[in-house]
């Protein structure tokens, strides 16, 4: 899934949104609130074991973070991109396969001043999936199958993002209350 994947206590969740939406901000911002990191842009999912395998490569934004979520001194900047290498963020990875029971579409609305948070049911989230699926013809149904098993075994909710902080802080509430099944 072209996905961002962070784990709390054991659980993972990945965070699902088109390019430029901020997957990789609020990852950012979820290493310093305490979570590890398992991936940013792909999130390889099990769909036997329903596991989130790490895919520790640098974090890569599009431009810099607000405040205090500032960048290490080892970020490498390209003229478009900023990478993070892995051993500068301020998290540990996960080196484990962790349990998929949270999936998150972020959805940006600039005029918000809180997130705001949307329960989302498996035919929805299925349809989204799959529209960020990176290589759904290597699957049966055509990635299809692949999105509905995900959608049926995960909480869904579709997250409108606020200010960063704000948004971390609504995932942990998010991730603490998720449990190994869909609601």
């Amino acid at each position: 899934i072209h996905a961002a994947a962070v784990e709390l206590n054991g659980k993972a969740a990945i965070i699902v949104a088109p390019s430029g939406t901020g997957k990789s901000t609020t990852t950012w911002g979820l290493l310093h609130a305490g979570l590890r990191y398992l991936s940013d842009e792909l999130a390889p999912v099990d769909l036997d074991t329903m596991t989130v395998h790490p895919y520790p490569h640098a974090l890569c934004l599009k431009n810099e973070p607000p405040g205090p979520y500032s960048l290490p001194l080892g970020t490498l900047r390209t003229t478009e991109t900023l990478h993070v290498p892995v051993e500068f963020l301020p998290a540990e990875a996960a080196l484990l396969p962790t349990a998929l029971v949270q999936t998150i579409f972020l959805k940006r609305d600039v005029s918000l001043d809180h997130p705001g948070i949307r329960e989302i049911n498996a035919g929805e989230a299925a349809a989204r999936l799959l529209a960020n699926a990176l290589n759904p013809l290597a699957h049966r149904g055509d990635g299809l199958d692949a999105a509905i098993e995900i959608a049926r075994h995960t909480r869904s909710v579709e997250l409108q993002v606020a200010g960063l902080a704000e948004t971390c802080e609504a995932i942990r509430i998010i991730l603490g209350a998720s449990n190994h099944g869909p609601s």
